[in-house]
C-alpha cells in the first residue's frame, strides 16, 4: 500500500531529522518566529467567494513526474498575482519530491498563508512548519490515532497554525468532527491506492457541518466542477495537478474562478 510506504519512509528522515536538531532546538525555532493567526485563516474560507487553494508540486506517486521545470518561488507568486486564497506545498520528499526548503523560500515571496502539505506523524514536524514560516498544516486522518489528531490539532492552535484536516470516508470525518476541526478537507483521492472518485466529496458533504469550512480536494479540473461544488456549499477546493500543468497559471486560475 502506498501510503503504508511513505509513512514508513516518513518515520526514517524524522529520527533523522531529530539526529540533527533535537526536539528542544526545534520548538525554540519555531516560538522564535512571529506568532500566525488561525482564526485569520479560517476566516478568509469562511468569506463569501470561490476560495481556491493552489498547490505548488512537482511530483506525485501516481502521475510521476509533473513539473520538470519547477521554478517553485514563480509558481507561488503566479498563484498569489492570481487571488488564491492559500498556497499549498509539499515537502514530503521522497515520493513528492517536495522539502521544506521549498516552504520557506515561498513563504518569504508570498503574504497569502501557505499550507505544509505532507504526511504529519509527529508533533515535531507541526514545529518544523511553524519555523519554516507555515500558517496551515494538513492533518491525515487515515495515518494518524483519534487522539494524535485532537492532539496535533490543539498544539497547531497554541501555536497559531490554522489546521486543514483531511477525511476520505464517513468514519474519518467523525474523527476530524470529534477533534475539534474548523476546517475539513474531503480527499476524492483513496490515500490507499490514489484511485479518484470525483463525487466523493459531494456524497460527504452532509456528514460535515455547515459551521465548519469544507475543502474539496483531488480531480477538480474546471470552472463547473467548482460551481457544482459551490452549490453543494463547499468553501474552497484544493487543485494540484491542473494547475501545475497549465503554461499560464494566473489564466487558469482565473478560469477556474469564473474571471475570465
Amino acid at each position: 500500500m502506498i501510503l503504508d510506504e511513505i509513512v514508513a519512509k516518513r518515520r526514517t528522515r524524522l529520527a533523522a531529522a531529530l539526529a540533527k536538531t533535537d526536539r528542544a532546538e526545534m520548538k525554540k525555532r519555531a516560538l522564535a518566529t512571529p506568532r500566525p493567526d488561525a482564526n485569520a485563516v479560517y476566516q478568509l474560507f469562511r468569506d463569501d467567494g470561490v476560495h481556491i487553494i493552489g498547490e505548488v508540486k512537482k511530483a506525485s506517486p501516481s502521475k510521476g513526474l509533473i513539473a520538470p521545470d519547477f521554478d517553485y518561488q514563480k509558481i507561488a507568486k503566479e498563484y498569489a498575482q492570481a487571488g488564491v486564497t492559500a498556497i499549498s506545498v509539499l515537502t514530503e520528499p521522497d515520493f513528492f519530491r517536495g522539502g521544506l526548503a521549498y516552504l520557506e523560500d515561498i513563504t518569504r515571496e508570498v503574504s497569502v498563508p501557505v499550507l505544509r502539505k505532507d504526511f504529519i506523524i509527529d508533533d515535531y514536524m507541526i514545529y518544523q512548519a511553524r519555523a519554516a514560516g507555515a500558517r496551515i498544516i494538513l492533518l491525515i486522518v487515515a495515518i494518524l490515532t483519534p487522539q494524535q489528531v485532537a492532539d496535533y490539532l490543539k498544539l497547531a492552535h497554541q501555536l497559531g497554525l490554522a489546521a486543514l484536516v483531511e477525511a476520505h470516508d464517513a468514519d474519518e470525518v467523525k474523527v476530524a468532527l470529534e477533534a475539534g476541526a474548523q476546517m475539513i478537507g474531503v480527499n476524492n483521492r483513496n490515500l490507499k491506492d490514489f484511485t479518484v472518485a470525483p463525487d466523493n466529496c459531494l456524497r460527504l458533504r452532509e456528514a460535515v457541518p455547515a459551521d465548519k469550512i469544507f475543502i474539496a480536494e483531488s480531480g477538480i479540473k474546471s470552472a463547473a466542477d467548482i460551481q457544482l461544488l459551490k452549490a453543494a456549499g463547499v468553501n474552497g477546493v484544493l487543485i494540484g495537478e491542473t494547475l501545475m500543468r497549465a503554461k499560464n497559471k494566473v489564466a487558469k486560475v482565473k478560469e477556474l474562478k469564473g474571471e475570465s
